[in-house]
């Protein structure tokens, strides 16, 4: 931690409190309010009416924008706070805007406040009580929270996330206790030291930042430390020591403190947590550019081994590819960089219950296997939506593809590009622009040069590159541990964190039901429209190995789910036992990407990047060639005059260069938003837009009464009922897919009722290949 010091306000009023306020700090005296500007030598009075309406603030709390007060009066006992009122600062004159009065006066209250949501915790005679009040509704209103065991005095309140943590002191002995809606009060053992009382704010996303004495000193100097919220590890932060804080409050990275100056008034004081990028080595740069360098060489091979005057060979390589290489490289393009370092992330923060949908997927791709795959392989398509034309109509063809080619290059590649970027960024020297050039610019050429076969073949490589790397994390932190395997598994069994499955019908977390449900939507009913899973299919020799790719995909997903998902629980060992390794400020996205940086030796840290940069490729290539064969093949040869199978290789070429440009621009356009809001968007564009053509999939291949008007109708209204679903926000984005793909089944298949059945063959388009069609 950087400290310093502040000016001092020379008063010998008593102070109430310190609070951020309009991007000031604000000192609140028994009889005067006085603002520090950022920058500023000194402090300056400012108008203000202590007492006013009959209220006195009873004490000061908020974040490092926001204050709050606590009031009482108004006829409650003196001590009693019985509302709550956000700080104004306007004109030279600090206010006070009241939000609606408390349940019940509060003695010995406390504050707390994370993004919307605010807290407030105290005594109602000699009942613990905790409310709560979202600052975003409409409407606010306090509601009641169960209150923490023991009906003991609290010294500090504090919200982390979507938890709240109190500390309690009994007989001498302080306490941690942790609430959440789903889990409730759950004790969290000792506080190893004397809570300076009042101390206690929110850091990043898994971090409380206190000011603890030595047990042993209880009158000594208190030092900053941060309270891990997930390991429960409490890790003191070097660099500040604080003596006779009578007051504190959030401040930018850390906290300001007050503490009576030595010639009388206040003085003031703050700590400032600091962190710095771990600059990549020369070995890690070798191992980088060996690996952007071999992907290049691939694409350079086939480009120069294979004639570029076929479409066949550059969309589905010749539909040459053996049946294992194509498994592979399905497990390469579902697991992109997201899954590199979300997943390790996921398990760190809770258990392995998220691995059930690998499982339950791995059911999914036998039934994708036994009967979609090879259907849709017999027909020698190279646009999954050709189907699409030859059950239905053109038209219903090119709006799936169009919609298709949107949602790749705005919701997925450009997100596939930056979320790594940006996490590698926060830890590395390589900053976010060149992270996505890189990816996506190496990516580009050797797609672009070696078509669909240096797509597959560069997959394989990338998967023993992660994968290996991955392997080697686990490796090198189970050696690091002084009880090695032996530390590390009764660790993680004493904190559940191997939980697998949840039988419970509770549909706000991830259960097996959940996973069933979803899939049943996101796995067998999304595949056949799925041009980069498909693509890789359509490339193998025969419908039969078409069908061996997928159970090799399957074969794989399972020790690989469980590689990642080990790293999680393997960080979350070694951090428990190495808290201060941690850095409080980064997001628990960046909790893999930092152990890389940080810990992982010379070498080893460029081969492991080297693999988030793999993870990102393998799914980016993918995305490339299969929105350059759908644009080439979809639009190019039915709208061009006398395509020849030269051009339409040579326009898929400048396609590939082009749709790659595109998504690095919108890219690099995403490092102005929240990623989080991104992401969630990337989902509900797949679900608004996506489903209804997943359900003319399944009316198209399981019914043959299905006709194109009444699919037609189908799709429109799933996309519009939706929207509706969407703009009411009725139900969770996760659900938009299986809901516009049931909708379309149903009001596709009812609507087709009205409508004359189809008079053409459909032998080979549906399951039930022995029958010409359906009267």
């Amino acid at each position: 931690m950087r400290a310093g010091s502040l000016p001092a306000i020379e008063s010998a009023a008593p102070l109430t409190g310190i609070a951020a306020v309009d991007g000031n700090t604000v000192a609140l005296l028994r009889d005067s309010a006085w603002r520090l500007e950022a920058g500023a030598e000194a402090w300056s009075p400012v108008r203000w009416r202590a007492g006013s309406d009959g209220a006195d603030v009873l004490s000061v709390f908020g974040d490092e924008n926001r204050g709050y007060a606590l009031l009482g009066g108004n006829g409650a006992s003196p001590k009693a706070a019985n509302g709550v009122a956000q700080f104004s600062l306007a004109g030279g004159a600090l206010s006070l805007q009241p939000l609606p009065p408390l349940p019940a006066p509060l003695r010995d209250a406390r504050g707390a406040l994370k993004e919307s949501a605010l807290y407030v915790a105290g005594f109602e005679g000699d009942n613990a009580r905790l409310f709560k009040i979202d600052l975003a509704a409409e409407r606010p209103q306090w509601a009641a929270l169960a209150a923490w065991p023991g009906n003991r005095p609290i010294l500090s309140l504090a919200t982390q996330t979507n938890a709240v943590f109190v500390v309690t002191e009994d007989a001498g002995a302080q306490k941690i206790w942790r609430w959440s809606a789903d889990g409730g009060w759950s004790d969290k053992g000792a506080v190893p030291g004397r809570l300076v009382p009042g101390s206690g704010r929110a850091v990043g996303q898994a971090h409380v930042l206190y000011l603890l004495r030595d047990a042993a000193q209880p009158e000594g100097a208190a030092k900053p430390t941060t309270y891990q919220t997930i390991t429960g590890a409490w890790a003191a932060l070097p660099g500040a020591s604080v003596a006779g804080a009578i007051a504190t409050a959030p401040w930018r990275d850390g906290l300001v403190w007050a503490q009576p100056a030595p010639t009388g008034g206040i003085a003031f004081g703050y700590a400032q947590i600091q962190s710095s990028k771990l600059l990549l080595k020369w070995l890690d740069w070798v191992v980088i550019v060996v690996y952007l360098a071999s992907m290049i060489g691939i694409g350079l091979y086939f480009y120069l081994r294979e004639k570029r005057n076929n479409t066949a060979g550059f969309f589905v390589g010749g539909r040459s590819i053996p049946f294992w290489a194509a498994g592979i490289s399905l497990y390469a393009a579902n697991t992109s960089s997201i899954s590199f370092i979300a997943i390790p992330a996921k398990a760190f923060e809770t258990n392995w219950q998220y691995l059930t949908n690998n499982l339950i997927a791995v059911l999914g791709l036998m039934f994708v296997a036994v009967w979609i795959v090879p259907l849709l392989r017999r027909l020698d398509l190279m646009s999954v939506f050709s189907y699409l034309e030859t059950r239905f109509h053109p038209a219903i063809r090119m709006l799936a593809s169009a919609l298709c080619i949107v949602m790749q290059i705005g919701s997925r590649m450009s997100v596939i590009l930056f979320l790594p970027a940006l996490a590698i960024a926060t830890i590395t020297g390589i900053s976010v622009v060149w992270s996505v050039i890189l990816m996506g610019g190496f990516t580009i050429v050797y797609t672009a040069m070696g078509g669909m076969k240096a797509v597959i073949w560069t997959d394989f490589v990338q998967v023993i590159v992660k994968m290996g790397g991955a392997i080697f994390a686990i490796g090198f932190i189970v050696w690091t541990l002084h009880g090695g395997v032996g530390e590390f598994w009764s660790t993680a069994m004493a904190e559940d964190k191997m939980h697998l499955f949840d039988f419970s019908f509770d549909l706000t977390k991830a259960t097996v039901w959940g996973f069933i449900f979803l899939v049943i939507f996101d796995v067998v009913l999304t595949f056949p429209k799925d041009q980069v899973l498909m693509q890789r299919t359509l490339s193998t020799k025969s419908d039969k190995e078409a069908g061996r790719s997928i159970w090799a995909f399957a074969a794989i997903m399972i020790p690989g789910g469980f590689v990642f998902y080990m790293i999680g629980t393997a960080l979350f060992v070694y951090y428990k036992n190495n808290p201060e390794r941690m850095n409080p400020l980064l997001p628990i996205d960046a909790t893999f990407p930092l152990f890389i940086a940080a810990e992982l030796p010379s070498g080893v840290t460029g081969l492991i990047i080297a693999g988030i940069f793999a993870a990102a490729m393998a799914t980016l290539s993918g995305i490339m060639n299969s929105v350059a064969t759908l644009i080439s093949v979809d639009f190019y040869e039915k709208m061009a005059k006398n395509p020849t199978p030269a051009k339409s290789v040579r326009f898929a070429e400048w396609m590939t260069v082009a749709v790659g440009l595109v998504g690095i621009g919108v890219a690099l356009l995403l490092s102005r938003f929240d990623i989080h809001s991104l992401f969630d968007v990337s989902i509900e564009l797949a679900g608004l837009l996506g489903g209804g053509f997943a359900g003319a999939y399944t009316l198209g291949m399981f019914t043959r009464r299905a006709n194109s008007p009444g699919v037609a109708i189908g799709i429109g209204s799933a996309i519009v009922l939706t929207l509706v679903a969407w703009s009411f926000k009725l139900v969770h984005p996760y659900y938009y897919l299986a809901i516009s793909i049931l909708l379309c089944i149903v009001i596709g298949y009812l609507a087709s009722l009205l409508f004359p059945a189809p008079q053409r063959s459909l032998k080979g388009l549906t399951i039930y290949a022995d029958r010409a069609s359906d009267t």
